[in-house]
């Protein structure tokens, strides 16, 4: 591989600086489309004392977008992704011309560019998008571990949306030296399963010597390294392990941040909630609101509100169980507000109270907590941080993602915190909306994946 050719962060700035500017232009042609070619002077110099603002907040918005991210993207996401960056920067627009006077900026140029716009940059992103799968092509993985931890590795690469990533090798026994005999027909090495410390070190050894590109699983030792602090004691270099918690300063201003956007939050989806209510009461009986006890912060419990979905006798029965995709259990009225996330909205409140966060890992009932707890022990480490109602297993995952897997994005959160990537969060969340996917209940053969060959045999290098 020639690293001249690798997509950075830099190609990426590039990619973003490109599009502002295609991004201008667009709000030219729209201009030009509501003057019918004679642009007034006075309008025009509106445009002219806001463009720089405008120029800022395009490279802001697709930054935390990450619209200019291709890896897990199909051209259809990136329609979505384009249209919502479109319409955060129509409400930013109209923002930064109210706040600077640019008052004869006309607000039909800002709504026609919508149209344009969303159309001129899917162009602009379809061709950045065509030619990031160019430059770097298909990449030949070979998964290294154990056989079930490699078909769960299998299967999460053939599930992704696009096919850049394809698993051509998988090395099952005899790690290292199998590694060493097949390493140069392949892009990139996934070490993950349970391999013997030794020749663990001797595959990470060999693969940096040879510059090879290597994908870890998240396994609770590979966390741990994560964000770790660099200490220097004379001539001796000490890397300190960063604890899976955030930092009192850091807190109080994420506390800060929630309590504002909330209160901001409930005055906004004030209407939407009110019909939401009024749905809920004619379309079955019972209280609107459901209390649910779960977990947050330091194991402590407390009722979660969400908007009644369904039935009242749901769990009567039953006890506590986990939803299910067309879970008869769920109300019309509850398919929809569930499938629009309208359903998480009283939980605004839950924040203005101090339950729960913004962001942060989603809070569990205490029967599921205790199940968990049991089977993984290091389960208690996201209860480090307050609940959210958002959170990077939501964002990046999917509802039917077994609890290993979710606690892993949440160890990841509370390592990796900063208040941009909480923002950055919030941004992505809008994208779950789009997704049907992400919002539908586990279903019954999805609780646990059974390792099977018989549908990766005939497409892979299987050695043992």
């Amino acid at each position: 591989m020639n690293n001249r050719y690798e997509w950075n962060n830099l190609l990426r700035f590039v990619a973003v600086i490109v599009g502002s500017l295609v991004s201008l232009a667009c709000i030219y042609l729209s201009f030009y489309i509501k003057f019918a070619g004679d642009i007034p002077a006075r309008n025009f110099r509106a445009f002219e004392g806001s463009y720089l603002w405008i120029f800022i907040g395009f490279i802001i918005i697709n930054i935390l977008f990450e619209t200019y991210i291709f890896y897990n993207k199909t051209v259809l996401d990136l329609f979505y992704f384009t249209m919502l960056s479109q319409l955060v920067l129509t409400i930013f627009m109209m923002a930064v011309t109210y706040a600077g006077s640019w008052l004869t900026f006309p607000r039909s140029v800002i709504m026609i560019n919508f149209v344009v716009g969303t159309f001129g940059m899917f162009l602009y992103n379809s061709f950045v998008y065509w030619a990031y799968h160019r430059i770097r092509g298909k990449k030949k993985i070979l998964v290294v571990g154990d056989e079930k931890s490699a078909i769960n590795a299998i299967r999460n690469f053939d599930l992704m949306k696009n096919r850049r990533h394809e698993v051509t090798h998988v090395v099952l026994s005899n790690y290292y030296n199998n590694v060493r005999n097949n390493a140069d027909e392949v892009d990139i090495v996934y070490v993950t399963g349970h391999i013997e410390e030794s020749e663990r070190v001797k595959i990470y050894e060999y693969l940096t010597e040879q510059n090879k590109k290597m994908f870890l699983s998240p396994n609770f030792q590979n966390l741990m390294m994560v964000k770790p602090n660099i200490m220097n004691f004379e001539d001796e270099s000490i890397i300190e392990v960063s604890p899976f918690k955030i930092s009192a300063e850091e807190e109080l201003i994420k506390r800060s941040i929630d309590i504002l956007v909330a209160l901001v939050l409930i005055v906004i989806t004030a209407p939407i909630m009110l019909i939401a209510m009024i749905a809920i009461k004619l379309d079955s009986p019972g209280p609107v609101l459901y209390k649910q006890e779960r977990i947050t912060k330091n194991q402590r419990e407390f009722n979660i509100l969400k908007f009644r979905s369904m039935s009242v006798t749901a769990e009567q029965d039953s006890g506590p169980v986990l939803a299910t995709s067309n879970d008869s259990r769920v109300t019309k009225v509850g398919r929809t507000i569930r499938s629009l996330r309208i359903d998480e909205l009283p939980q605004l409140f839950n924040v203005l109270k101090g339950d729960m966060s913004l962001v942060g890992p989603r809070p569990e009932r205490p029967f599921f907590v205790n199940q968990f707890k049991e089977a993984n022990p290091y389960y208690s480490l996201r209860h480090n941080v307050r609940a959210g109602i958002t959170g990077y297993a939501q964002v990046y995952g999917k509802y039917s993602t077994d609890f290993n897997s979710k606690l892993n994005f949440d160890l990841l959160y509370i390592k990796n915190y900063s208040l941009s990537f909480d923002f950055k969060l919030l941004f992505q969340t809008v994208k779950i909306l789009f997704d049907k996917v992400s919002s539908r209940g586990v279903d019954e053969e999805e609780q646990e994946i059974h390792a099977d060959w018989t549908d990766f045999e005939d497409k892979l290098i299987i050695i043992e």
